[in-house]
């Protein structure tokens, strides 16, 4: 196969191979066969198979991959859905989804997940059909330019001619191999997607005959940190330092905030929004001078989106800043200034235990609680303890009063806060909580507490597309990996606004064979974009206009919708009922629906 091209590359492959195993005589089926089992040889066990003509030849063996207990197969007819889907199952695993799709148009309909995938340093597979070399550019039909299609946004491309591979060699085996170790970063630390371009040749597949389940290997180490060439520093105590950690950033974040006794400003979708340093209330607190003004470092981990405060404070001239991306061939450097390392460790001389750094980062802390303690009262009004000496009392008057309290507790309206901080609270380590692109996120972002839990968002490029199909691929995968593992399985909840909903509401459909996770999608209904209620723009645009194109109102009868796709349907309008449906979640796929107000 010669060399790899660097990201955006496409290499042509048409060397001979030898497709070991069971033989059928059909170079379209005998590529597939031994495609397919390579890369489940080398740590693959999804396959998404979105139906068509000329890739039939991988449908089929996918199918009976799946038959022989090799591979998990998920079949989804909107490849949009199945490039989300597969981007939902590597996020949770770490290990390469692989997407297979015909040719035309169904090649475009994954760029979304490509994109995703790409930013996010998610690793993806697409394996698309196309037609051969002789019926491209001569207007055939479902025919376009394929190979190349997803141009920088793949760590590796290759055309690859099916039936060229003949009956000697091991190219195949080569190529699956190439591609998981390019999705993965084997050699380059920046994983993420793949594209694969197959050019197959009528009769397009035959019957696939039994085969023998595949050996199951194990996926490849990432590289390093130095093979972007960034090191690994210590960071000394002389300058008033904080962390911030933003979308994916993990436990290291949390762990080197408390290794050096910096203050932690973690984002909600961090993965390191718990621990003692943790500093929830951050964006208030960047505002205030005595705190973000003092600011002379900050070491960042992970994708800042959240606010506008982080980048404000990243760019500031008196800020040092230190990017940590230990992966990654982009890093997140808004001020255009920082220093771009693989790793950092508290410095030898830092004493966490000293009244400097304590007073540093207790400053930070305490005033954080302080504010999270207010804008809990602000979010649910009635969240104060009750009055156990009137609930003790054998005097009428005062149990009448605690139980008027009580029941008005239990009927308060549903705020966005109110629901962001409720889903937080019952949420659990073996749970999953996805967070939607949408105002809701914000709302969490500002309000929950520290939890160790596990958080998943799509923050590459925070669309609102393929949300829910991501909040599926990580429900299957988690859930099979506790079950495979002996361990209960949690529910996967996802927190969406509703034009989110509405975006995939495609996703929504479980074709007959697949399986339905123990998922609940959680949908805060204002009826439209709120998002943009928040923006300068609503204060300069007439409302008509506002309106039209930006808050683009809906009234789409959500029951009706998921009951159409035969998920189960709840409405939640009170805090009693919202505490009821997340406390005992139907099995299976459902929808809550909980009203808001614009």
């Amino acid at each position: 196969m010669g060399d790899r091209p660097h990201r955006g590359g496409v290499t042509t492959v048409g060397a001979a191979d030898a497709v070991a195993g069971v033989r059928t005589g059909n170079p379209a089926s005998d590529f597939s066969v031994a495609l397919l089992t390579a890369f489940v040889r080398n740590g693959v066990r999804d396959f998404v198979v979105s139906p068509g003509s000329r890739s039939q030849a991988l449908a089929l063996v996918a199918a009976e991959l799946e038959r022989s207990g090799s591979a998990r197969l998920h079949v989804r007819i909107d490849e949009r859905s199945a490039g989300f889907l597969a981007l939902g199952l590597a996020r949770e695993t770490g290990a390469p989804a692989v997407v297979i799709t015909t040719s035309g148009t169904a090649t475009a309909n994954v760029h979304p997940a490509v994109l995703e995938a790409h930013e996010a340093g998610v690793p993806l597979i697409v394996v698309t059909g196309d037609r051969p070399q002789e019926l491209r550019g001569i207007r055939s039909n479902q025919t376009t330019q394929q190979d190349g299609m997803y141009g920088a946004a793949v760590r590796w491309s290759a055309d690859v001619d099916a039936q060229a591979f003949g009956s000697e060699g091991d190219d195949t085996a080569e190529l699956a191999r190439a591609a998981v170790r390019s999705a993965v970063g084997s050699e380059t630390a920046d994983p993420g997607p793949v594209h694969l371009n197959v050019a197959f040749r009528e009769p397009l597949s035959v019957a696939v005959p039994p085969l023998p389940a595949a050996v199951a290997g194990s996926l490849p180490a990432r590289a390093g940190a130095d093979a972007l060439g960034r090191e690994t520093i210590a960071i000394d105590g002389a300058r008033r330092t904080v962390v911030v950690a933003g979308a994916d950033a993990g436990p290291r974040a949390e762990e080197f905030a408390r290794e050096g006794g910096f203050p932690l400003l973690a984002e909600v979708s961090s993965g390191s929004r718990f621990g003692p340093n943790l500093v929830a209330s951050y964006r208030e607190l960047l505002h205030d001078e005595t705190f973000g003004g003092a600011v002379e470092r900050a070491i960042v981990f992970g994708h800042p989106t959240l606010s506008r405060e982080v980048p404000a404070l990243l760019s500031r001239p008196d800020v040092e800043v230190f990017v940590v991306a230990p992966t990654g061939a982009q890093a997140y450097n808004p001020g255009h200034r920082a220093r771009v390392v693989g790793g950092v460790r508290a410095g030898d001389g830092i004493d966490v235990r000293s009244p400097e750094v304590r007073g540093w980062v207790g400053r930070w802390v305490f005033a954080s609680r302080r504010l999270a303690e207010q804008a809990e009262k602000e979010a649910n009004p009635s969240a104060a303890a009750p009055d156990v000496a009137k609930a003790r009392s054998f005097e009428p008057a005062d149990a009448l009063a605690f139980a008027t309290a009580e029941l008005a507790a239990i009927r308060a309206p549903i705020t966005r806060a109110l629901l962001a901080e409720t889903i937080w609270r019952y949420t659990w380590p073996h749970d999953r909580l996805i967070l939607g692109a949408s105002r809701l996120i914000r709302d969490a972002d500002r309000i929950v507490p520290g939890k160790k839990i596990v958080v998943h968002a799509n923050r590459g490029l925070a669309g609102i597309d393929g949300t829910i199909a991501t909040a599926t691929g990580i429900a299957l995968a988690s859930q099979a990996e506790a079950e495979q593992a002996g361990m209960p399985s949690g529910v996967t909840r996802a927190l969406l606004g509703d034009l989110a909903v509405l975006h995939d509401a495609g996703s929504l459909l479980l074709g007959a064979g697949e399986r339905h996770p123990h998922l609940q999608v959680v949908v805060g209904n204002d009826g439209g974009g709120t998002i943009f209620d928040g923006l300068e723009v609503a204060g300069s645009a007439s409302a008509e206009a506002f309106d039209r194109v930006l808050y683009t109102p809906q009234s789409v009868d959500l029951a009706s919708l998921a009951r159409a796709y035969g998920w189960h349907h709840s409405i939640a309008r009170t805090k009693g009922e919202l505490d009821q449906a997340l406390s005992a979640p139907p099995a299976g796929v459902s929808m809550l629906e909980v009203p808001l107000t614009r």
